[in-house]
Formats: structure tokens, C-alpha cells, sequence
């Protein structure tokens, strides 16, 4: 799945409200921290992905959370 299309699926489950979270998915993955998963993910399974990193401030260990979610194989 291409990067935009998985970004507009995030757009999508993050409310507005959350702009700091969104913004900060957009540049984990501009910058590598995050990989996109290696087979696409339901839309449950990226909600509950979601939901869990809308939790806490945006971090380098929510995104860590977030990259092990999106794709177990990452190191982070």
C-alpha cells in the first residue's frame, strides 16, 4: 500500500483535535522512524493501533509503540 493511501486511512481515524498526532505519524514516517506494515492492516487493526498512540503525548516511545504495531519485524 502506498504511503498516502495508508496516511489517509490514519487521517481518517485521528480526530482533528489530535492535529499534534497526526503531524507527528507524518513526519516519523518522512524521517524513518516509522515503515509502513509489510501487509496492509484492517481497518481495526490500525484503529486499535491508533487508539493506543492517541494515549500519550506525542513521544519517541509512542512512535516506537505505534512503528512495533504497524510492523512487528521493526527494531524500534
Amino acid at each position: 500500500m502506498p504511503l498516502s493511501a495508508l496516511l489517509a486511512r490514519i487521517r481518517k481515524l485521528v480526530p482533528r483535535s489530535d492535529d499534534e498526532h497526526y503531524d507527528e505519524i507524518v513526519r516519523s514516517f518522512g524521517d524513518g522512524t516509522l515503515r509502513p506494515p509489510p501487509t496492509p492492516m484492517s481497518d481495526r487493526e490500525l484503529a486499535q493501533a491508533i487508539a493506543e498512540f492517541l494515549k500519550e503525548q506525542p513521544s519517541s516511545e509512542s512512535v516506537a509503540t505505534l512503528g512495533r504495531r504497524l510492523d512487528p519485524s521493526t527494531p524500534l
